[in-house]
């Protein structure tokens, strides 16, 4: 917990709070004395640490008071409970605390009790363990902390009720502005490290900080010296060593660090003691052996040594100065070192390795025998067997040793016991008090040790906590903290939100209006349900009984309900003028009374049957359900093709464009010589220009020029004629009799022609040139004979006709008269008769219009109520469903 921030806040850094953190329940109170009394106990500790030199002062403050804090938000909050009966330790309670590791609270009859029975317990074991008196055992008997096993002498089994610091007996626990069980002075604790300063704090639980007190001090190397906590005065400059090593060669090569220098790591190459041997080896291992014998000449000059390798000189000869027999009972004085000494030929009598019996061989070389062979009688080691067996050979029997061991729950059953049976090996595993854990200890007699392990347990974002013993977890509660929420919301208004303390339970529900977009563009305008962080079960508090009246709107975690938003909503034909205002989260479809009036798939006429929906609806059993479809069109194709033509298209009424149109057409050529067939599409897809072209026949013009008979000269052409009063055709020019004649040009004929005043289109074929030439005297005569023959001939069919006519004249007048009203007669009646056959039948199809609406009419109404019968069926078994 960041002590520092939490005691001294700034006055504007108090973020803003929710409404429920307004809510307060009877632990408010003793929350804020506590944190009165933090900052009471820590005020001349934290004005001392201010006021050093060092720059990380603050952030090791903060590291040195968390243990502190701890136990002072168990004091302040009646946390404390004892480790042994795991009763909850009231502040009037006496109590003891340990000051070796833990600084575990315990009752004081409880600790009493437990340190007489430890020691009490350890005395006896030692009595009957060690060869000392009951008294003995008893004064040098200890008693263990029941947390972390410290060992304390029988003399200092608490007597009284002190203070944490040890000064007050019997502390006041009546004020709530000093900490329970502490007198409310300074500490005065000589500070860990013997730095030779003393605690600076009000008199406190728990460990004594670090010295605040800046000293000058040396790093490890010592070659800086700067000011620093005493707490922390020992620092490295992070710098190369540079200390002479032990090899008085070398520096070390090492950052700057706390104890001695590690050893020297220079290779080098070094001769071994006896100097037969190099090798290359790290400096710290220079002086080494090798694995030779020396072999040396020694002073006598006869005998090498056969030591190892060494240095220094090898000695004198072992073999020099009075020599004995083996067994030495016999000296020899003045035997050279080369001589053997010879054996004396008495008993040896050395003593054997057993220890009690000696050697029965006569003297000799060498060792004697390992093992004695002398029979004795022994006993085993538990006194139920006695035989005659080998010294050397130790006698056990196969009995088991029945005897309880020092647990009073298992047989020792060791073979051949002699008494002193060995502490039980098998694990305790008996359940201890705190009902989580099992006892680990060796199966022992009386109550187990209390479970040592220590519970945190601190508010939801960890920052304040404090500990209880192991089994009494579930009878505190989590430390009111006085930090903001960690948790993140979990809704859509998470940036937003405003900001509340941390607590036990679930966070409280967002106020916010939801504001969620749906599907269909509205809002939800109810009060936020989304998603809200689920409550941690370790630190959720029983619910009050309260009875709520309050209903919300929405259960947090559950989606929006349906839009309730009215909108309009159209038929399913969509139609123009038959919307109707419905729920927007309804989706029942309608349709109108008015005609479909979609385009067909043919694209050219429109659906005339009644409202229908025409996309594909998925209906409420997940099956795809296929919707009416618009009626097919039979008509016939009335589109006009492009190009455009006068034939119409084979096919039915169809989307799209017409087929190419195949039909043949024949046009003729420009003289109308002869006849083309061309395909309509390609004849006209021709421009003007290829049409004239593709219908020219390529030969001459068959056309007669306007102004004579005669035919064009050009090849077949379009138009008229080019130069029709032009022609170069040769012409026979008669005189009026015929009896002359010449041959004339054409184009002289017409101007011929034209200067009698006469037009050449109006002379007939068999008269053109006829006349032009002047009669002479021969043409004359042969005129008036054909003149006078003529009017001869003339009279005489006049006079046979006419009588004629006029017999036959009146007769056919009056029939044809009669005729004529006979005509007029029967003209009349036909237009009479016609004219009722046409009104008696506009009158039938009248009548048939009139009843063909009204009973279709009809059938359209049946057929609507027909179809909602059928919609209402269908909703029934969709709620069924439901």
């Amino acid at each position: 917990m960041n002590t520092t921030a939490n005691y001294h806040p700034p006055p504007s850094s108090q973020p803003p709070f929710s409404d429920s953190d307004l809510d307060s329940d009877s632990d408010s109170e003793n929350f804020q004395v506590g944190s009165d009394l933090s900052n009471s106990i820590f005020k001349t500790y934290l004005e001392f640490s201010s006021s050093s030199s060092s720059s990380s002062s603050s952030s090791i403050t903060a590291v040195d008071l968390s243990k502190i804090q701890s136990f002072l938000t168990s004091s302040s909050t009646c946390a404390l409970s004892c480790l042994i009966c795991l009763e909850r330790i009231r502040p009037s309670d006496p109590t003891w605390s340990c000051s070796s590791l833990c600084f575990a609270v315990f009752h004081l009859l409880c600790i009493q009790s437990w340190a007489r029975q430890s020691s009490d317990l350890s005395a006896a074991r030692a009595a009957a363990r060690l060869p000392i008196t009951a008294e003995t055992a008893a004064k040098q008997a200890t008693w263990n902390c029941p947390k972390c096993r410290s060992s304390y002498s029988k003399s200092e089994i608490p007597r009284c009720y002190l203070c944490f610091c040890g000064k007050l007996r019997d502390p006041p626990s009546d004020n709530p502005w000093i900490l329970p069980h502490s007198c409310g002075e300074i500490c005065n604790r000589p500070l860990p490290n013997n730095c030779g300063h003393f605690c600076l704090l009000l008199c406190h639980p728990g460990p004594c900080p670090s010295c605040p007190k800046s000293v000058k001090a040396r790093c490890f190397c010592g070659s800086v010296e700067d000011f620093r906590r005493c707490g922390f005065k020992n620092f490295s400059c992070n710098k190369l060593c540079k200390k002479r090593l032990d090899c008085n060669k070398h520096n070390c090569s090492e950052i700057c660090h706390p104890g001695t220098c590690p050893p020297c790591r220079a290779r080098e190459t070094y001769r071994c003691r006896c100097g037969k041997k190099e090798e290359e080896k790290d400096c710290c291992d220079r002086d080494y052996r090798c694995e030779n014998e020396c072999k040396k000449l020694l002073n006598c000059g006869k005998h090498v040594c056969e030591r190892g390798c060494h240095g220094g000189d090898c000695g004198e000869c072992p073999l020099q100065g009075n020599r004995t027999c083996p067994c030495g009972k016999r000296i020899y004085e003045g035997m050279p070192c080369d001589g053997v000494a010879p054996v004396c030929g008495a008993t040896c009598n050395k003593l054997l390795n057993c220890g009690f019996h000696r050697c029965p061989e006569r003297c000799h070389k060498g060792p004697c025998v390992e093992t004695c062979r002398t029979m004795v009688k022994k006993a085993c080691w538990c006194g139920g067997l006695k035989k005659e067996v080998p010294c050397y050979q130790d006698l056990s029997c196969e009995r088991k040793c029945l005897r309880m061991r020092d647990c009073g729950r298992h047989a020792c059953k060791r073979r051949c016991c002699d008494g002193d049976c060995p502490p039980c090996s098998e694990v305790c595993d008996k359940r201890l008090r705190c009902k989580n854990h099992k006892c680990p200890a060796p199966c022992h007699r009386g109550a187990c040790a209390p479970c040592p392990i220590m519970v945190t347990i601190s508010c939801a974002c960890g920052e304040t906590h404090f500990e209880v013993p192991c089994g009494t977890e579930m009878d505190h509660k989590p430390p009111k903290c006085r930090k903001l929420c960690k948790i993140t919301p979990l809704c859509r208004h998470a940036s937003t939100s405003k900001p509340h303390r941390c607590h036990y339970a679930a966070c409280p529900p967002c106020r916010a209006p939801c504001e969620e977009e749906y599907p269909c563009g509205h809002k939800c305008n109810l009060r936020c349900h989304g998603p809200r962080p689920p409550p941690n079960p370790e630190f959720t508090l029983k619910p009050k009984k309260k009875k709520s009246n309050h209903q919300t709107e929405c259960t947090p975690g559950t989606p929006c309900p349906p839009c309730p938003e009215l909108v309009w909503r159209p038929c399913v034909g969509e139609h123009f003028g038959a919307e109707r205002m419905m729920v927007c989260s309804n989706t029942t479809r309608f349709s109108c009374d008015n005609l479909c009036g979609n385009l067909l798939p043919c694209g050219n006429h429109y659906c005339t049957k009644t409202c229908h929906p025409l996309e594909t609806q998925p209906s409420s059993s997940g099956h795809q359900k296929r919707s009416e479809s618009c009626e097919v069109c039979n008509l016939p194709c009335q589109k006009v093709r492009m190009p455009k033509c006068s034939h119409p298209c084979p096919l039915p009424c169809h989307p799209g464009e017409c087929p190419p149109c195949k039909v043949l057409m024949k046009r003729s050529c420009h003289c109308g010589a002869m006849v083309h067939a061309f395909e309509c599409i390609h004849y006209n897809n021709l421009s003007e220009k290829d049409q004239v072209a593709a219908r020219s026949c390529g030969g001459p013009c068959h056309r007669k020029l306007p102004n004579c008979k005669h035919l064009c000269p050009e090849i077949c052409h379009v138009d008229k004629c080019p130069a029709p009063d032009k022609c170069s055709k040769k012409v026979t020019v008669r005189c009026k009799c015929q009896t002359l004649k010449k041959e004339w040009i054409c184009q002289d004929v017409q101007a011929a022609y034209r200067d009698t005043g006469n037009d050449p289109k109006d002379i007939p074929k068999n008269q053109f040139g006829l006349g032009l030439l002047p009669c002479n005297s021969d043409c004359k005569r042969k005129i008036q004979e054909v003149e006078s023959a003529l009017q001869l001939r003339k009279p005489k069919v006049l006079e046979k006709k006419e009588p004629e006519n006029k017999k036959h004249g009146p007769k056919r007048r009056k029939r044809r008269d009669r005729i004529q009203e006979g005509k007029q007669v029967s003209r009349f009646q036909q237009e009479f008769v016609a004219t009722m056959k046409r009104l008696l039948l506009f009158i039938i199809i009248v009548a048939a219009l009139i009843a063909v609406t009204y009973y279709s009419y009809k059938g359209l109404l049946q057929l609507s109520d027909w179809m909602n019968e059928v919609e209402l069926q269908r909703a029934k078994r969709r709620r069924s469903r439901f």
